[in-house]
C-alpha cells in the first residue's frame, strides 16, 4: 500500500513538474546572443553578434544577422566611401553560420537569454517582421549602429523591466581607446594609422555605458552582469579557440617615417647635382601627395554621411592647398616664401601642442610632420 501511495505521488510531482515546464516553455522558443570572436582581417577584427532563434514546434534554428550588405550592389565601394551602403538583416540556418565561423577559425560564444514566453514571442515577431524586404535595410554606422546596437536595442526594448547593463569598459574610455584594443592586440599598426587619419576629433568622445555596446565583447560582457535583472539563463561555449596576441612587427608606420625623415635629412647635407634633384621631386611628390590626402579628409568630413569623419584635427598638416604649392616650388617670389614659411611655423607650433589638440593624432605622423616642416623651411628660403 505504502509504495502505491509513494508511486501516486512521485507521478503528481512529475505530472506538476512537466506542466511548470509547459508552462515555462509555453513559447517553444530558445533565445539566444551569439558572439563571435575577432577575426585576422581588419573587417572582422572586432568580433561580431548575432541572434539565435530555436523554435521546437517548426522545428527550426536560424541566427539574425544585421552584419550583411550586398557587394553585388551598384556603386559598392563609392556608397560605402560615403558611408550610404545599406545593411540589412539576414536569416540563415544556424549550422551554415557555425560552420562560416570555423572555417575562418573564430570561437562562438552562446548566452541564453533568460526572457519570458511572452517577450521570446514578440522578438521573434519582432525580426521576422524585419526580415521583409521594406523594413531590413538600415544605414549602417560602425560606432552608433551596428550589427551589435542593433541587438542592444533590441534587448532593451522588449525585458521588462527595462535592463541596466553595466560598463563593459573603464569610466572615461574613447570610442578610439576601445577600437585600439582589437588594433594593438591584432598587430594592426598600419591599419590604426589609416583609421587615425579618416576618423577626426568625435572618435574621441566619451562613451556612455549604453555606447560601450557597440563592441560585441562589451554587449556579452554587460548582459551576464545587468544589473537590475537575470539576463542570462545559461552561456556555453560553441566553438572554442584561443585568440593569440599577434608578435609584434618591428616595419611600423612610426619606423618607417622616422627612417625616411633620416634617409631625406643625410640626403640634405650633399651639395651634389643629383641630390638635389632627387631631392626636388621628393619636395614635389611630398607636398602633393599630402595635399591629395587633406582634400580626401574634406571629402570624408563634408561629402559623406559617416559621423566619425567630421572635425579632423589631421587637416593641420595635411593641407590640401599642398597639392598646388607642390607646383611651385621652383617659383622664386613673395608668395611661394610667405606659403612655406607659414607651413614650416604651423607644423612648429602643431608639434609643441600635439597632445593638447582635442583629437588623437597617430605618434607615428611626429617624424612625418617634422619631415614637412623641415622640407617647407628649405623651400622658403630657395
Amino acid at each position: 500500500m505504502k509504495k502505491k501511495i509513494l508511486a501516486l505521488v512521485i507521478l503528481l510531482l512529475s505530472l506538476g513538474s512537466m506542466q511548470t515546464t509547459n508552462a515555462q516553455d509555453s513559447s517553444h522558443l530558445r533565445i539566444s546572443l551569439l558572439t563571435c570572436t575577432p577575426g585576422e582581417e581588419l573587417y572582422s577584427i572586432f568580433g561580431h553578434s548575432a541572434i539565435r532563434i530555436v523554435d521546437s514546434s517548426s522545428v527550426t534554428d536560424y541566427v539574425f544577422n544585421y552584419g550583411t550588405f550586398n557587394f553585388d550592389d551598384e556603386g559598392f565601394y563609392i556608397k560605402f566611401m560615403r558611408g550610404k551602403l545599406l545593411y540589412y538583416v539576414n536569416a540563415e540556418r544556424f549550422d551554415n553560420f557555425v560552420y562560416n565561423y570555423q572555417m575562418e577559425g573564430r570561437g562562438i560564444r552562446e548566452q541564453e537569454l533568460d526572457f519570458t514566453p511572452a517577450e521570446k514571442i514578440t522578438i521573434q515577431r519582432s525580426l521576422l517582421e524585419n526580415l521583409k524586404e521594406e523594413n531590413k535595410y538600415y544605414q549602417y554606422d560602425f560606432f552608433l549602429d551596428n550589427c551589435t546596437t542593433r541587438l542592444r536595442d533590441i534587448l532593451l526594448s522588449y525585458k521588462q523591466p527595462r535592463p541596466q547593463l553595466p560598463a563593459a569598459m573603464p569610466a572615461n574610455t574613447t570610442f578610439r581607446q576601445a577600437i585600439y584594443t582589437y588594433l594593438n592586440k591584432g598587430g594592426k599598426n598600419w591599419s590604426k594609422l589609416g583609421i587615425d587619419l579618416l576618423l577626426g576629433a568625435k572618435t574621441d568622445k566619451v562613451m556612455s555605458v549604453s555606447e560601450q555596446a557597440f563592441l560585441p565583447d562589451n554587449l556579452m560582457q554587460s548582459i551576464d552582469s545587468c544589473r537590475n535583472l537575470k539576463l542570462v539563463a545559461g552561456s556555453k561555449q560553441l566553438y572554442w579557440i584561443e585568440n593569440k596576441k599577434e608578435p609584434a612587427h618591428w616595419f611600423t608606420p612610426l619606423v618607417f617615417f622616422t627612417l625616411l625623415l633620416l634617409i631625406i635629412f643625410i640626403t640634405g647635407l650633399s651639395s651634389n647635382e643629383k641630390a638635389v634633384s632627387v631631392l626636388f621631386n621628393f619636395d614635389r611628390m611630398l607636398f602633393f601627395t599630402t595635399g591629395l590626402l587633406g582634400i580626401l579628409l574634406l571629402l570624408m568630413w563634408f561629402g559623406t554621411d559617416h559621423s566619425m569623419t567630421k572635425n579632423n584635427y589631421n587637416l593641420i598638416w595635411a593641407l590640401p592647398t599642398h597639392t598646388i604649392a607642390a607646383f611651385l616650388l621652383n617659383k622664386k617670389n613673395k608668395f611661394v616664401t610667405l606659403y612655406f614659411t607659414g607651413t614650416s611655423i604651423a607644423m612648429g607650433l602643431l608639434l609643441i601642442s600635439w597632445f593638447l589638440i582635442p583629437q588623437t593624432l597617430n605618434i607615428a605622423l611626429i617624424p612625418f610632420v617634422i619631415l614637412l616642416l623641415y622640407r617647407a623651411a628649405l623651400a622658403a628660403t630657395k
